[in-house]
Protein backbone atom coordinates (compact mmCIF):
# COMPACT_ATOMS: atom_id res chain seq x y z
CA UNK A 1 0.00 0.00 0.00
CA UNK A 2 1.38 3.26 -1.05
CA UNK A 3 2.69 5.57 2.17
CA UNK A 4 2.10 9.08 2.25
CA UNK A 5 4.42 10.99 0.62
CA UNK A 6 6.28 14.24 2.19
CA UNK A 7 4.96 17.39 0.73
CA UNK A 8 7.83 18.84 -1.60
CA UNK A 9 9.35 22.25 -0.64
CA UNK A 10 7.07 23.73 -3.47
CA UNK A 11 3.88 22.80 -1.99
CA UNK A 12 5.05 23.78 1.35
CA UNK A 13 6.09 27.30 -0.10
CA UNK A 14 2.57 27.25 -2.08
CA UNK A 15 0.63 26.93 1.31
CA UNK A 16 2.78 29.71 3.27
CA UNK A 17 2.12 31.95 -0.10
CA UNK A 18 -2.07 31.00 -0.19
CA UNK A 19 -1.67 31.65 3.62
CA UNK A 20 0.09 35.40 3.39
CA UNK A 21 -2.22 36.15 0.24
CA UNK A 22 -5.42 34.96 2.28
CA UNK A 23 -4.51 37.50 4.90
CA UNK A 24 -3.68 39.87 2.37
CA UNK A 25 -7.07 40.15 1.12
CA UNK A 26 -8.75 40.25 4.13
CA UNK A 27 -6.67 43.24 4.88
CA UNK A 28 -6.92 44.61 1.46
CA UNK A 29 -10.59 44.96 2.27
CA UNK A 30 -10.65 46.71 5.21
CA UNK A 31 -8.34 48.84 3.58
CA UNK A 32 -10.78 49.96 0.52
CA UNK A 33 -14.25 49.70 2.67
CA UNK A 34 -12.99 51.07 5.82
CA UNK A 35 -9.77 52.70 6.05
CA UNK A 36 -10.30 55.29 2.62
CA UNK A 37 -13.23 57.46 3.22
CA UNK A 38 -16.26 56.39 1.73
CA UNK A 39 -17.21 59.65 0.50
CA UNK A 40 -13.70 59.57 -2.25
CA UNK A 41 -13.62 55.98 -2.11
CA UNK A 42 -14.44 55.79 -6.17
CA UNK A 43 -16.00 53.57 -8.55
CA UNK A 44 -15.78 49.40 -8.66
CA UNK A 45 -13.30 49.69 -10.98
CA UNK A 46 -11.03 51.84 -8.82
CA UNK A 47 -11.86 48.98 -5.83
CA UNK A 48 -10.52 46.44 -8.10
CA UNK A 49 -7.73 48.50 -8.96
CA UNK A 50 -6.82 48.91 -5.61
CA UNK A 51 -7.17 45.34 -4.84
CA UNK A 52 -4.95 44.41 -8.28
CA UNK A 53 -1.74 46.77 -6.88
CA UNK A 54 -2.23 45.52 -3.69
CA UNK A 55 -1.70 42.05 -4.28
CA UNK A 56 1.09 42.63 -7.02
CA UNK A 57 3.25 45.15 -4.90
CA UNK A 58 2.78 42.60 -1.75
CA UNK A 59 4.10 39.45 -4.18
CA UNK A 60 7.29 41.71 -5.36
CA UNK A 61 8.20 42.74 -2.07
CA UNK A 62 8.07 39.24 -0.84
CA UNK A 63 10.32 37.66 -3.78
CA UNK A 64 12.64 40.74 -3.53
CA UNK A 65 13.43 40.77 0.12
CA UNK A 66 13.83 36.48 0.13
CA UNK A 67 9.95 36.17 2.02
CA UNK A 68 9.25 32.89 0.34
CA UNK A 69 12.80 31.18 0.81
CA UNK A 70 12.31 28.38 3.30
CA UNK A 71 15.56 26.92 2.15
CA UNK A 72 17.62 29.48 3.62
CA UNK A 73 19.81 28.46 6.34
CA UNK A 74 19.62 30.64 9.45
CA UNK A 75 20.64 29.66 12.81
CA UNK A 76 18.44 33.33 14.17
CA UNK A 77 15.03 33.46 14.98
CA UNK A 78 14.83 37.05 15.11
CA UNK A 79 15.82 38.09 11.49
CA UNK A 80 13.01 35.96 9.49
CA UNK A 81 10.71 37.39 12.31
CA UNK A 82 12.32 41.12 11.45
CA UNK A 83 12.33 40.17 7.28
CA UNK A 84 8.35 39.59 7.98
CA UNK A 85 7.83 42.37 9.49
CA UNK A 86 9.57 44.75 6.84
CA UNK A 87 7.81 43.34 4.17
CA UNK A 88 5.08 43.83 5.64
CA UNK A 89 4.74 46.99 7.32
CA UNK A 90 6.57 48.07 3.84
CA UNK A 91 3.95 46.86 2.18
CA UNK A 92 1.54 48.70 3.78
CA UNK A 93 2.86 52.27 3.69
CA UNK A 94 3.64 51.79 -0.06
CA UNK A 95 0.10 51.19 -0.88
CA UNK A 96 -1.24 53.85 1.28
CA UNK A 97 1.76 55.97 -0.83
CA UNK A 98 0.05 55.04 -4.49
CA UNK A 99 -3.20 55.07 -3.52
CA UNK A 100 -2.98 58.57 -2.28
CA UNK A 101 -0.75 59.96 -5.58
CA UNK A 102 -2.68 57.60 -7.89
CA UNK A 103 -6.33 58.83 -6.31
CA UNK A 104 -5.78 61.52 -3.79
CA UNK A 105 -7.75 59.81 -1.30
CA UNK A 106 -8.79 60.87 2.16
CA UNK A 107 -8.44 57.97 5.01
CA UNK A 108 -10.27 57.31 8.11
CA UNK A 109 -7.20 57.20 10.67
CA UNK A 110 -8.11 54.65 13.20
CA UNK A 111 -8.93 52.13 10.48
CA UNK A 112 -5.75 53.07 8.85
CA UNK A 113 -3.45 52.74 11.82
CA UNK A 114 -5.44 49.02 11.89
CA UNK A 115 -4.27 48.52 8.56
CA UNK A 116 -0.62 49.18 8.90
CA UNK A 117 -0.16 47.38 12.42
CA UNK A 118 -2.65 44.32 12.36
CA UNK A 119 -1.96 43.49 8.97
CA UNK A 120 2.04 42.17 10.06
CA UNK A 121 0.80 40.98 13.19
CA UNK A 122 -1.55 38.62 11.15
CA UNK A 123 1.03 37.41 9.26
CA UNK A 124 3.63 37.19 11.94
CA UNK A 125 0.97 35.06 13.78
CA UNK A 126 -0.32 33.00 10.76
CA UNK A 127 3.99 32.14 9.65
CA UNK A 128 4.42 31.24 13.69
CA UNK A 129 1.48 28.61 13.00
CA UNK A 130 3.47 27.35 9.55
CA UNK A 131 6.36 27.01 11.26
CA UNK A 132 5.43 25.22 14.36
CA UNK A 133 3.16 22.84 12.53
CA UNK A 134 5.62 21.62 10.13
CA UNK A 135 7.62 20.99 13.32
CA UNK A 136 5.74 17.79 13.82
CA UNK A 137 5.07 17.25 9.66
CA UNK A 138 8.04 15.00 8.30
CA UNK A 139 9.72 17.55 5.67
CA UNK A 140 13.02 15.97 4.91
CA UNK A 141 12.89 12.72 2.71
CA UNK A 142 15.93 9.62 3.37
CA UNK A 143 17.51 9.62 0.25
CA UNK A 144 18.82 5.63 -0.91
CA UNK A 145 21.80 7.23 -3.35
CA UNK A 146 22.76 4.49 -6.15
CA UNK A 147 25.65 5.27 -8.16
CA UNK A 148 28.55 3.32 -10.25
CA UNK A 149 31.96 3.35 -11.09
CA UNK A 150 31.99 6.18 -13.62
CA UNK A 151 30.35 8.72 -10.91
CA UNK A 152 32.29 7.56 -7.39
CA UNK A 153 35.16 9.78 -7.71
CA UNK A 154 32.66 12.77 -6.84
CA UNK A 155 30.42 10.63 -4.26
CA UNK A 156 31.37 12.47 -1.17
CA UNK A 157 30.80 15.85 -2.92
CA UNK A 158 27.59 14.96 -4.32
CA UNK A 159 25.87 13.32 -1.11
CA UNK A 160 26.93 16.90 0.64
CA UNK A 161 25.07 18.49 -2.21
CA UNK A 162 22.02 16.53 -1.90
CA UNK A 163 22.03 16.50 2.33
CA UNK A 164 22.57 20.69 1.40
CA UNK A 165 25.52 23.25 0.82
CA UNK A 166 24.71 26.74 1.59
CA UNK A 167 20.83 25.54 1.72
CA UNK A 168 18.00 23.62 2.68
CA UNK A 169 17.31 20.96 0.37
CA UNK A 170 14.86 18.62 2.59
CA UNK A 171 16.76 15.42 1.23
CA UNK A 172 18.81 13.15 3.56
CA UNK A 173 21.16 10.46 2.28
CA UNK A 174 20.55 7.73 4.79
CA UNK A 175 22.20 4.99 2.16
CA UNK A 176 24.29 4.92 -0.55
CA UNK A 177 24.86 2.34 -2.91
CA UNK A 178 27.34 1.72 -5.65
CA UNK A 179 27.40 -1.64 -8.31
CA UNK A 180 23.80 -1.29 -9.08
CA UNK A 181 23.46 -4.67 -11.22
CA UNK A 182 25.62 -6.48 -8.76
CA UNK A 183 23.42 -5.48 -5.49
CA UNK A 184 19.89 -6.12 -7.68
CA UNK A 185 21.55 -9.43 -8.69
CA UNK A 186 21.17 -10.50 -5.90
CA UNK A 187 17.79 -10.74 -5.10
CA UNK A 188 17.66 -7.92 -2.12
CA UNK A 189 15.12 -5.46 -1.87
CA UNK A 190 16.53 -1.99 -1.70
CA UNK A 191 14.03 -0.54 0.08
CA UNK A 192 14.37 -2.66 2.79
CA UNK A 193 17.78 -0.89 2.81
CA UNK A 194 15.82 2.20 5.39
CA UNK A 195 12.89 3.74 5.77
CA UNK A 196 13.52 5.58 2.06
CA UNK A 197 11.62 8.02 1.01
CA UNK A 198 13.64 8.62 -2.60
CA UNK A 199 15.42 7.34 -4.85
CA UNK A 200 18.69 9.94 -6.58
CA UNK A 201 20.26 7.89 -9.44
CA UNK A 202 24.36 8.82 -10.60
CA UNK A 203 25.23 7.10 -13.60
CA UNK A 204 26.16 7.96 -17.34
CA UNK A 205 24.24 5.06 -18.66
CA UNK A 206 20.78 4.00 -17.61
CA UNK A 207 20.40 1.84 -20.75
CA UNK A 208 22.14 -1.04 -18.91
CA UNK A 209 19.66 -1.26 -15.99
CA UNK A 210 19.32 -5.16 -14.88
CA UNK A 211 15.77 -6.80 -14.80
CA UNK A 212 16.38 -6.95 -11.27
CA UNK A 213 17.15 -3.38 -10.56
CA UNK A 214 14.03 -2.50 -12.94
CA UNK A 215 11.90 -4.42 -11.00
CA UNK A 216 13.28 -2.47 -7.51
CA UNK A 217 12.68 0.53 -9.32
CA UNK A 218 9.07 -0.05 -9.81
CA UNK A 219 8.39 -1.29 -6.88
CA UNK A 220 9.68 1.92 -4.93
CA UNK A 221 7.47 3.54 -7.31
CA UNK A 222 4.48 1.73 -6.43
CA UNK A 223 5.03 2.46 -2.78
CA UNK A 224 4.90 5.72 -2.62
CA UNK A 225 8.73 6.38 -3.51
CA UNK A 226 10.36 9.20 -5.66
CA UNK A 227 12.99 8.54 -7.89
CA UNK A 228 14.85 10.53 -9.90
CA UNK A 229 17.89 11.30 -11.63
CA UNK A 230 21.01 13.07 -9.79
CA UNK A 231 20.95 15.63 -12.59
CA UNK A 232 16.96 16.19 -11.79
CA UNK A 233 17.45 16.64 -8.59
CA UNK A 234 20.62 19.22 -8.92
CA UNK A 235 18.58 21.17 -11.78
CA UNK A 236 14.78 21.35 -9.09
CA UNK A 237 16.83 22.21 -5.70
CA UNK A 238 20.10 24.43 -6.86
CA UNK A 239 18.80 25.61 -10.73
CA UNK A 240 21.80 24.99 -11.74
CA UNK A 241 23.18 22.30 -13.76
CA UNK A 242 25.83 19.51 -12.68
CA UNK A 243 28.89 19.59 -14.84
CA UNK A 244 30.83 17.27 -12.84
CA UNK A 245 28.36 14.61 -14.17
CA UNK A 246 28.23 15.07 -17.21
CA UNK A 247 24.77 15.27 -18.14
CA UNK A 248 22.60 15.18 -21.26
CA UNK A 249 21.78 18.78 -20.55
CA UNK A 250 25.06 20.27 -21.83
CA UNK A 251 25.17 18.65 -24.56
CA UNK A 252 21.07 20.14 -25.20
CA UNK A 253 22.85 23.03 -25.02
CA UNK A 254 25.33 22.73 -27.28
CA UNK A 255 22.73 21.22 -29.92
CA UNK A 256 20.70 24.33 -29.16
CA UNK A 257 17.60 22.44 -30.09
CA UNK A 258 14.03 24.17 -29.92
CA UNK A 259 15.24 27.32 -32.26
CA UNK A 260 11.90 28.03 -33.63
CA UNK A 261 10.71 28.28 -29.82
CA UNK A 262 14.50 30.51 -29.23
CA UNK A 263 13.73 32.49 -32.27
CA UNK A 264 10.94 33.97 -30.78
CA UNK A 265 12.66 33.90 -27.11
CA UNK A 266 14.63 36.49 -29.12
CA UNK A 267 12.50 38.81 -30.24
CA UNK A 268 11.06 39.21 -26.81
CA UNK A 269 14.61 39.24 -25.14
CA UNK A 270 15.75 41.45 -27.54
CA UNK A 271 13.04 43.97 -26.35
CA UNK A 272 12.97 43.50 -22.85
CA UNK A 273 17.10 44.41 -22.74
CA UNK A 274 16.16 47.59 -24.88
CA UNK A 275 13.69 48.66 -21.73
CA UNK A 276 16.10 47.56 -19.07
CA UNK A 277 18.82 48.96 -21.44
CA UNK A 278 17.16 52.70 -22.34
CA UNK A 279 16.44 52.49 -18.12
CA UNK A 280 20.25 51.14 -16.91
CA UNK A 281 21.54 53.93 -19.77
CA UNK A 282 19.40 56.84 -18.41
CA UNK A 283 20.62 56.26 -14.79
CA UNK A 284 24.66 55.96 -15.32
CA UNK A 285 24.32 59.63 -17.52
CA UNK A 286 23.13 61.00 -14.53
CA UNK A 287 25.26 59.59 -12.33
CA UNK A 288 28.49 60.60 -14.62
CA UNK A 289 28.62 64.12 -13.25
CA UNK A 290 28.69 63.08 -9.59
CA UNK A 291 30.62 60.22 -9.95
CA UNK A 292 33.15 62.22 -11.83
CA UNK A 293 33.39 65.18 -8.99
CA UNK A 294 33.79 62.57 -6.05
CA UNK A 295 36.39 61.29 -7.77
CA UNK A 296 38.90 64.03 -8.03
CA UNK A 297 38.49 64.12 -3.97
CA UNK A 298 38.16 60.58 -2.74
CA UNK A 299 39.78 58.36 -6.02
CA UNK A 300 42.51 60.52 -7.81
CA UNK A 301 43.09 58.76 -11.14
CA UNK A 302 41.19 57.76 -14.45
CA UNK A 303 37.11 57.90 -14.04
CA UNK A 304 36.94 54.45 -16.12
CA UNK A 305 38.77 51.55 -16.51
CA UNK A 306 38.57 49.40 -19.32
CA UNK A 307 39.81 45.55 -19.84
CA UNK A 308 39.28 43.05 -22.42
CA UNK A 309 36.79 40.51 -21.60
CA UNK A 310 35.79 37.41 -23.61
CA UNK A 311 32.04 37.63 -25.25
CA UNK A 312 29.84 35.55 -27.81
CA UNK A 313 31.90 32.89 -29.94
CA UNK A 314 34.92 33.49 -27.60
CA UNK A 315 35.68 36.97 -29.28
CA UNK A 316 37.11 39.44 -26.96
CA UNK A 317 35.83 43.01 -26.76
CA UNK A 318 36.31 46.41 -24.62
CA UNK A 319 34.53 46.50 -21.02
CA UNK A 320 34.07 49.78 -19.31
CA UNK A 321 33.49 50.14 -15.61
CA UNK A 322 34.00 53.05 -13.14
CA UNK A 323 37.09 52.32 -11.51
CA UNK A 324 37.39 51.11 -7.93
CA UNK A 325 40.76 49.79 -7.25
CA UNK A 326 44.56 51.70 -7.78
CA UNK A 327 45.67 52.55 -10.34
CA UNK A 328 48.08 50.20 -10.52
CA UNK A 329 46.07 47.13 -9.06
CA UNK A 330 47.56 44.38 -11.34
CA UNK A 331 50.98 45.72 -11.52
CA UNK A 332 52.13 41.92 -10.63
CA UNK A 333 49.62 40.24 -12.72
CA UNK A 334 46.01 39.71 -13.24
CA UNK A 335 44.31 38.66 -10.02
CA UNK A 336 40.68 37.89 -9.16
CA UNK A 337 38.86 40.42 -6.99
CA UNK A 338 38.05 39.12 -3.40
CA UNK A 339 36.45 40.24 -0.33
CA UNK A 340 38.24 43.00 1.65
CA UNK A 341 40.72 43.25 -1.36
CA UNK A 342 43.34 45.75 -0.34
CA UNK A 343 43.18 47.23 -3.94
CA UNK A 344 40.15 48.70 -3.85
CA UNK A 345 39.72 51.93 -2.52
CA UNK A 346 37.56 53.63 0.07
CA UNK A 347 35.50 55.34 -2.76
CA UNK A 348 35.69 52.10 -4.71
CA UNK A 349 34.08 50.32 -2.22
CA UNK A 350 31.13 52.84 -1.75
CA UNK A 351 30.76 52.20 -5.62
CA UNK A 352 30.90 48.42 -5.79
CA UNK A 353 28.40 48.17 -2.43
CA UNK A 354 25.25 49.73 -4.68
CA UNK A 355 27.02 48.35 -8.05
CA UNK A 356 27.20 51.69 -9.53
CA UNK A 357 30.73 50.96 -10.98
CA UNK A 358 28.81 47.98 -13.09
CA UNK A 359 26.87 51.04 -14.89
CA UNK A 360 29.32 51.40 -17.58
CA UNK A 361 29.09 48.46 -19.21
CA UNK A 362 25.71 49.58 -20.63
CA UNK A 363 28.52 51.08 -23.19
CA UNK A 364 29.27 47.65 -24.20
CA UNK A 365 25.07 47.15 -24.67
CA UNK A 366 25.28 49.71 -26.81
CA UNK A 367 27.80 48.63 -29.06
CA UNK A 368 26.40 45.38 -29.05
CA UNK A 369 28.94 43.49 -27.61
CA UNK A 370 26.51 42.57 -24.15
CA UNK A 371 23.17 42.57 -23.46
CA UNK A 372 21.37 43.21 -20.08
CA UNK A 373 20.64 39.78 -18.58
CA UNK A 374 23.54 37.16 -19.39
CA UNK A 375 26.79 35.10 -18.46
CA UNK A 376 29.20 37.48 -16.73
CA UNK A 377 31.89 38.06 -18.98
CA UNK A 378 35.34 37.00 -17.82
CA UNK A 379 38.67 37.80 -18.93
CA UNK A 380 40.85 35.67 -21.63
CA UNK A 381 43.63 34.66 -18.67
CA UNK A 382 41.05 33.38 -16.52
CA UNK A 383 39.00 31.50 -19.23
CA UNK A 384 42.10 29.57 -20.39
CA UNK A 385 42.87 28.76 -16.32
CA UNK A 386 38.87 27.33 -16.42
CA UNK A 387 39.21 25.20 -19.79
CA UNK A 388 42.22 23.61 -18.49
CA UNK A 389 39.75 22.74 -15.51
CA UNK A 390 36.88 21.65 -17.51
CA UNK A 391 35.62 21.03 -21.30
CA UNK A 392 32.66 22.58 -20.92
CA UNK A 393 33.44 26.44 -19.93
CA UNK A 394 33.75 27.59 -23.16
CA UNK A 395 29.59 26.77 -23.65
CA UNK A 396 28.95 29.80 -21.80
CA UNK A 397 30.32 31.81 -25.02
CA UNK A 398 27.46 30.41 -27.18
CA UNK A 399 25.42 33.76 -25.99
CA UNK A 400 26.34 37.02 -25.26
CA UNK A 401 27.51 38.33 -21.54
CA UNK A 402 25.35 40.03 -19.50
CA UNK A 403 25.91 43.23 -16.70
CA UNK A 404 23.42 40.77 -14.34
CA UNK A 405 22.80 37.15 -14.47
CA UNK A 406 22.04 33.88 -12.74
CA UNK A 407 24.98 33.12 -11.14
CA UNK A 408 25.62 36.68 -10.00
CA UNK A 409 22.07 36.25 -8.14
CA UNK A 410 22.65 32.55 -7.19
CA UNK A 411 25.84 32.43 -6.06
CA UNK A 412 28.17 34.27 -4.00
CA UNK A 413 31.09 36.66 -5.53
CA UNK A 414 33.35 34.59 -7.14
CA UNK A 415 36.85 35.16 -5.54
CA UNK A 416 38.81 31.55 -7.14
CA UNK A 417 38.41 28.68 -9.84
CA UNK A 418 36.28 26.88 -7.88
CA UNK A 419 33.99 29.01 -7.41
CA UNK A 420 33.95 30.22 -11.31
CA UNK A 421 33.25 26.30 -11.40
CA UNK A 422 30.05 26.70 -9.49
CA UNK A 423 29.20 29.49 -11.25
CA UNK A 424 29.35 27.92 -14.78
CA UNK A 425 26.55 25.50 -13.51
CA UNK A 426 24.32 28.41 -13.27
CA UNK A 427 25.48 30.17 -16.46
CA UNK A 428 24.93 26.80 -18.29
CA UNK A 429 21.08 26.33 -16.51
CA UNK A 430 20.34 29.40 -17.64
CA UNK A 431 21.17 28.95 -21.40
CA UNK A 432 19.29 26.16 -20.82
CA UNK A 433 16.05 27.56 -19.40
CA UNK A 434 16.62 30.57 -20.75
CA UNK A 435 12.92 32.36 -20.32
CA UNK A 436 11.19 36.06 -19.75
CA UNK A 437 10.00 34.63 -16.62
CA UNK A 438 13.49 33.83 -15.39
CA UNK A 439 15.16 37.32 -16.77
CA UNK A 440 12.05 39.10 -15.03
CA UNK A 441 13.48 36.51 -11.89
CA UNK A 442 16.97 37.58 -12.60
CA UNK A 443 16.03 41.36 -12.21
CA UNK A 444 14.38 41.29 -8.74
CA UNK A 445 17.15 38.88 -7.53
CA UNK A 446 19.38 41.66 -8.62
CA UNK A 447 17.48 44.57 -6.72
CA UNK A 448 18.04 41.98 -3.75
CA UNK A 449 21.45 41.77 -4.24
CA UNK A 450 21.60 45.19 -4.65
CA UNK A 451 19.83 46.39 -1.67
CA UNK A 452 21.71 44.07 0.71
CA UNK A 453 25.23 44.92 -0.97
CA UNK A 454 25.65 41.52 -1.79
CA UNK A 455 29.42 40.24 -2.87
CA UNK A 456 32.23 42.54 -3.29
Amino acid sequence: MPKKSILSTLERKSILILGDFVIAGFSLKNFVYNAIDYQGRGSQETELTIFFLGFLSYAMMGYVLDHYNIEKITDSKIVPRVRSASVTFGFAILLIIITTILFDFAYWRIHLLIFMFFFPLQILIWRELFNYIFKFVPTTKNVLYLYDESTSDSIQNNIELINGIDKKTYYNVVEYVMNLDEISSNGKDLNELHNVDSWIINTRNYDNFSESLERNLVNTILSGNEVITYTSFYETVYEALPITSHNDSIYEILQLKNTKIRYIQSIVSFNFNLILSIVTGAIFFSVVPFVFILNLFFNRGPLFYTQLRVGKYGKEYKIFKFRSMVVDAESKGAQMAKKNDARITAFGKILRKFRIDELPQILSVIRGDMVFIGPRPERKVFVDKLNEVTPFYNVRHLVKPGITGWAQVKYKYGENLQDSIRKLEYDLYYIKNKSVSLDIRIIFKTMTTILFSRGV
